[in-house]
């Protein structure tokens, strides 16, 4: 049976949540031994940007990790569903499906995901996945403040500059030798995960 869930999608003005608290949230144990998931793919991180088609600002950043298991540090993120259990913006379960319903609900009329992969070491894989889950709950605004701060402490990453701005990351990030870029809008979003996304009445 396919599941077919209803979220809440929030208005692009949330998707830019400027300030508030940080929100800890912290899944069962059953919950996110059940999702966890091993990606057969090679280890890599990708970073995921979220831009307006207005003027062109960043609205959120998010970092895929995919080492001993694929997790997506969403630090401040919206983006909620039953099968992708949460423990302090680390999202458990990233199925190429659960994936395709994150970028997908990034992508929208009013933006758009700059997406760019980064094959790592397992070390730096293992040092990533350690930091986020151990960051903590981040504050409204400060997604891209808790990346860089990560990846910048990591060997290899020390030419990303610690700040807020979703775009200064991403051209850092960009910067870094192999890394592979793509752009996903709301027209070429993957819409195959039957996972359905409803406007806020």
């Amino acid at each position: 049976m396919i599941l077919r869930c209803l979220i809440l999608f929030f208005t692009s003005t949330l998707l830019t949540a400027c300030g508030g608290p940080a929100e800890p949230i912290w899944a069962p144990d059953a919950a996110v031994e059940r999702a966890s998931h091993v990606h057969d793919g090679p280890t890599r991180i990708s970073l995921f940007t979220v831009i307006s088609t207005r003027n062109g600002s960043g609205g959120h950043s998010g970092l895929l990790i995919n080492g001993a298991e694929r997790v997506m540090f969403d630090p401040a993120g919206s983006f909620k569903v039953p099968f992708v259990p949460e423990r302090n913006d680390v999202l458990f379960g990233m199925t190429d499906r659960a994936l395709a319903a994150y970028v997908d609900y990034h992508a929208r009329p009013a933006w758009k995901v700059r997406t760019q992969e980064l094959d790592v070491s397992e070390e730096q894989a293992a040092t990533l996945l350690a930091a986020v889950k151990a960051y903590g709950a981040v504050p409204k605004a400060q997604c891209s403040l808790a990346i860089t701060r990560i990846l910048s402490d990591v060997p290899g990453f020390g030419s990303i500059s610690v700040g807020y701005f979703p775009n200064a990351l991403a051209d850092d990030f960009g910067a870094l030798p192999g890394v592979r870029e793509s752009l996903v809008t709301d027209a070429t979003a993957d819409t195959s995960h039957n996972v359905i996304f409803k406007p806020r009445s």
